[in-house]
């Protein structure tokens, strides 16, 4: 479970403008009133929109050599999630792990990390932007998320990747921790680069970092690569889910788009 951290409750919400995109920055207040949360929906909207427009789709982000990797990568987000079930798994090396893949497809999966690891790999290195203002180069290796999605045949309905996890927030509310969750679209899903990484440096993901499985959108900006995944959902619509924006961090106020 993982506190908000003041910095984590600073907006910034990049929209539209001369070339596609400002930043704007608030506070909980600003968060909380009604006005901000429509005018905030209208800028992702715009920006989103503006942003596809003028940003190449199947360009590749920019990758690097070993001997640029950051000495020193942060972790962002949890870094040790409470579960029961994962902390048992933890102890066990994740040899019981299995990523559920379902909701609007097909062949519903169940996939061991033995089994993911069988798939076809790739292995990256690439640039951590972080909405914070940090960036952090490392290498990632893992398999392509569009064949996994193609394992599990996607129904006509899907537009969405959906991704629970096992760590959850701690927003001081009385009803309990908040589960975090997160989700892209299928055209980031299967941008050749998004892969579900289960290695980092050529070593076995370390828990900080997101174990056993986390998946790497390297078009987007890193809050959007959602660690500790559990299970992948096909979803149509994404609004039933948290309070309905898409995601843990956009429920509090950043947006679902965040294409670099």
């Amino acid at each position: 479970m993982a506190e908000r951290s003041t910095t984590r409750r600073t907006l910034l919400i990049r929209g539209a403008a001369a070339f596609g995109a400002f930043s704007l920055s608030g506070c909980d207040r600003i968060i909380q009133s009604k006005f901000a949360h429509k005018a905030f929906a209208n800028v992702d909207a715009l920006n989103r929109t503006t942003q596809e427009a003028i940003l190449d789709q199947a360009a590749l982000a920019p990758e690097y050599t070993r001997d640029d990797l950051s000495q020193l990568f942060y972790a962002n987000g949890s870094t040790d999630p409470d579960d029961a079930d994962y902390k048992k798994m933890v102890g066990e090396r994740f040899a019981s792990y299995k990523l559920v893949v379902d909701g609007l497809v097909e062949h519903p999966q169940q996939l061991s990390l033995a089994e993911l690891r069988a798939l076809p790999t790739r292995t990256q290195i690439t640039r951590h932007d972080c909405v914070e203002g940090w960036s952090c180069i490392g290498e990632w290796t893992g398999t392509p998320l569009a064949g996994v999605l193609d394992r599990a045949v996607l129904k006509s309905a899907a537009r969405y990747v959906l991704f629970h996890c096992f760590d959850t927030m701690d927003d001081g509310d009385l009803s309990g921790p908040t589960p975090f969750y997160g989700s892209i679209d299928l055209a980031a899903a299967r941008h050749p680069q998004t892969i579900l990484a289960y290695e980092m440096n050529g070593e076995p993901l370390p828990v900080k970092y997101g174990a056993p499985l986390r998946v790497r959108v390297e078009r987007q900006l890193g809050y959007k690569m959602t660690k500790y995944i559990k299970r992948i959902e096909l979803v149509d619509d994404f609004s039933k889910f948290g309070k309905g924006k898409g995601g843990y961090w956009e429920d509090n106020g950043y947006q679902w788009y965040a294409g670099i």
